[in-house]
Order: structure tokens, then C-alpha cells, then sequence
């Protein structure tokens, strides 16, 4: 039986034993530099740290460049690794840092400057079944926004997404069966008490647990850019899932705040001690956890 670790496998991560694992190709866009370029020798040094083989890196900078991602200049740890004309060098540094004014939302948050004004907002859906991936596409929107699914079609959340909801709906051609509603009255199965309601529609505990490992590890001693690529990973795997709800809504206490704070701690360090030619993911995250605007 072969031994060998598929490619886009994660390794063995740095840090607490809960920290996510950080798959090879994340690892790549992670180490994008400003001009583009990613440094071979560098790939697979922090790879290494990571608990990746170099048979694994080499297999995924062989499938990133067939991809057309990518293009390879030399040859093994002494390889420069560029951006290719079709792929967008900006988000090339993006799949670890999440939207920055979602970020800068839950930053706010934690300050204090967005408190909820006490009313939900609804929207309900219906598409035809010959409109199945727009209907697929629409969801997808609305629970990458942090609304919850109440029964069939319909989805709640406190905070104002109407617009990026609406926008989306058209852009996708289904803005006819989308409606929108608020209410500060709401009921769920018997269930009024907005921090109940919180605690019944989404998975609190869980986003609570990551947002405990993204604090264990950002007040750790790491340093280099394993430990900013591990960063990056645990405060993406806390922050994606989180539907950033009101702390008026949260249990107290409540890790999101800390852990936060901490990640844009261990940034400002990591960052001051990378050299000045070091990845774009140090200014995409200090882009990123800076303070509210």
C-alpha cells in the first residue's frame, strides 16, 4: 500500500493539537509575494515545518501549474514559482484571509460601535426547479452571510445583508422569487427569546471551540511563516463559520472577542519581525484584523 500523501493533502499542523491542518496548496498561495512570485526554497522549508513531505509539494506545484495557475521557473527547492496572466494576483493571496469587511464588521463589534437594533431580517425564496443551480447559488450566498435556515426557503439573520441578498438575486436572475421582510416579533417553534433563538438556529458551540484554538495559538510562542500560515488557517476556520451575531445575542462569555484580538496581536508581531520582500499575507491580514474604521 503506498505511503504517499495526496497532494493537496493538510500536513501536521503547528501549534495546539486542535489546529487545523493546512493544505499544500494554501501553503503555495500563502507564500505569493508581492511581484507574484512564490521562492521554491521557501515552499518547502515552511512545508516541512508543517509536516509535509517534499514528494507532496512537488505534486502540488506540478497540479497547480497544469492547472495554468502557476508557471514554474527551474527546478527544485531552487524553483521560482509565478502567477500566470489568467489568475488574479490579488486573490491569489485570498483563500486564507476572509472578506475584509465582514472582518472589519466583527471588529466593530467587539468595540462596541454595531449594536443590534432588535430586528431580524427574513428572506424567503422560491425558484423553480429549472432554475436549480441560481436556487443552489442563493442559498450559498445567504449562508455565506450568516443567515440561518428556519424551514424550507426561508432564512433568518440580525444582521442588515438585504443589499448584498438583493444583489445577488439579481445577478444570479431570480430577484422575482425573492422576498424580503423584518420583524421584531419573531417566534421559531415556540421559541422567542432572541438569545435563545440564537442559540436553537446556530451552531454557537462549536464556532466557540475554534475561536478557543485561534486564541491558544495566536498567544503561543510561534514565530516565522509556518506559524503566519497556521495563523491564517485557524483564524479563517473560526471566522468563515461565524454568523458575526450581535454580542446581545451571544453567551457570555463569549471567545470571539479574545481570540480576535489576539490574532491581531500575533499579526503585528508576526508581521514587524517578516522581512519587507516576505508573502503579501502579511498586509492582506493586517488589512484584514486592523481596528475598526
Amino acid at each position: 500500500m503506498s505511503t504517499t500523501r495526496p497532494a493537496d493533502a493538510p500536513g501536521t499542523p503547528t501549534g495546539p493539537a486542535d489546529a487545523p491542518a493546512v493544505p499544500t496548496r494554501l501553503v503555495v498561495h500563502a507564500l505569493v509575494r508581492e511581484d507574484g512570485s512564490v521562492d521554491a526554497g521557501e515552499l518547502y522549508e515552511v512545508a516541512g515545518a508543517l509536516g509535509m513531505s517534499d514528494q507532496q509539494v512537488r505534486l502540488c506545484v506540478k497540479r497547480l501549474t497544469a492547472e495554468g495557475r502557476f508557471t514554474q521557473e527551474g527546478r527544485g527547492r531552487r524553483a521560482v514559482l509565478r502567477l500566470t496572466g489568467t489568475a488574479d494576483a490579488e486573490a491569489a493571496g485570498l483563500p486564507m484571509v476572509p472578506e475584509v469587511a465582514f472582518v472589519r464588521h466583527a471588529y466593530r463589534q467587539d468595540a462596541g460601535l454595531e449594536p443590534w437594533d432588535g430586528t431580524w431580517r427574513l428572506f424567503a425564496f422560491a425558484v423553480p426547479e429549472a432554475a436549480r443551480s441560481a436556487r443552489d447559488a442563493l442559498r450559498d450566498t445567504l449562508t455565506s452571510l450568516g443567515a440561518a435556515p428556519v424551514q424550507g426557503g426561508l432564512y433568518l439573520t440580525p444582521n442588515e445583508v438585504g443589499p448584498y441578498v438583493r444583489a445577488r438575486a439579481a445577478e444570479l436572475g431570480v430577484a422575482a422569487g425573492l422576498t424580503c421582510l423584518t420583524s421584531r416579533d419573531l417566534v421559531v417553534g415556540g421559541i422567542a427569546g432572541p438569545a435563545d433563538l440564537a442559540a436553537r438556529l446556530w451552531p454557537l458551540d462549536g464556532i466557540a471551540r475554534r475561536y478557543e484554538t485561534l486564541r491558544a495559538l495566536a498567544e503561543g510562542p510561534g514565530e516565522g511563516l509556518a506559524h503566519a500560515v497556521t495563523l491564517a488557517a485557524a483564524f479563517t476556520e473560526a471566522m468563515g463559520p461565524d454568523p458575526l451575531l450581535p454580542p446581545e445575542l451571544l453567551p457570555t462569555p463569549w471567545p470571539g472577542a479574545a481570540a480576535r484580538a489576539a490574532a491581531a496581536a500575533a499579526w503585528s508581531r508576526l508581521r514587524s519581525a517578516a522581512a519587507p520582500e516576505g508573502p503579501r499575507l502579511f498586509r492582506l491580514y493586517a488589512e484584514a484584523v486592523a481596528g475598526p474604521a
